[in-house]
């Protein structure tokens, strides 16, 4: 006996029409659906990961993911809410950051140096396996931003964002507009290599490690707490200021 089709109806909502083809974005359609399945199986089945969502509605009534859908079902599916308080009802994660951190993938080291250069601590490095990086997001309450679906829809993963952008410039903008970032920008107070925090340092402790012309030169050094590599405000310094404004542009 052949299995019949049972059927809801699903609408996302705002960025999450991002993941669908055009026929189904910003539209009420039809969809079947076979056994048991959560509603977190049915949002990923149509391409879009769970942690760019914050509200379901089913039949008008929040649900948290592990809701299993019933045929005739309405369901309703919202982006992470920026601006609105939406009480009592059952977001998909816990109380926001106080301090927003990141952890980027393999192929986001650009944006991962734009960040870095604003201060904002990102995590980076280019042999973490997406295990790893699903631990270290678990564990410091990091931000996951990546441009691979795959990592997003597991399980673990309970903050992430997928970068739309593929220029690191405009990712950098779109991350900061996403996050509302502007207020915890600091330019220049984490190294771009490791992520470290500048410490200033004494002029008298660095005259051995930097050129004698730089030491007569410049009065305020820098030393990054992780790496010790040490920074001052030479002539690259005007062109990075250059790109923070670039960069924070709207």
């Amino acid at each position: 006996m052949l299995k019949q089709h049972k059927y809801i109806t699903l609408r996302f909502y705002e960025e999450l029409n991002d993941f669908l083809p055009y026929k189904k974005r910003k539209t009420t359609y039809t969809l079947p659906f076979f056994g048991k399945p959560t509603v977190k199986d049915i949002i990923e089945s149509q391409g879009v990961p769970h942690t760019e969502i914050d509200l379901i509605l089913v039949n008008d009534a929040s649900v948290t993911l592990d809701y299993h859908i019933h045929a005739g079902d309405r369901v309703s599916v919202y982006p992470e809410f920026e601006m609105l308080d939406i009480g009592p009802v059952n977001r998909l994660r816990t109380e926001p950051l106080r301090k927003t951190r990141f952890i980027t993938d393999v192929h986001l080291g650009k944006l991962s140096r734009y960040l870095r250069m604003l201060g904002l601590d990102t995590l980076y490095r280019t042999n973490l396996k997406d295990t790893e990086i699903i631990q270290y997001s678990i564990d410091e309450k990091r931000i996951i931003l990546t441009r691979d679906l795959g990592i997003l829809k597991n399980s673990r993963v309970l903050r992430g964002y997928y970068v739309r952008n593929s220029e690191s410039k405009e990712q950098c903008r779109e991350v900061i507009r996403k996050f509302s970032l502007t207020s915890q920008v600091a330019p220049f107070t984490r190294c771009m290599e490791c992520n470290g925090e500048f410490v200033l340092t004494r002029k008298d402790t660095v005259r051995d490690k930097v050129p004698e012309r730089v030491y007569q030169h410049f009065e305020e050094f820098f030393m990054c707490g992780n790496c010790k590599q040490l920074y001052w405000k030479g002539s690259h310094y005007e062109k990075m200021k250059a790109q923070v404004h670039e960069l924070l542009k709207d």
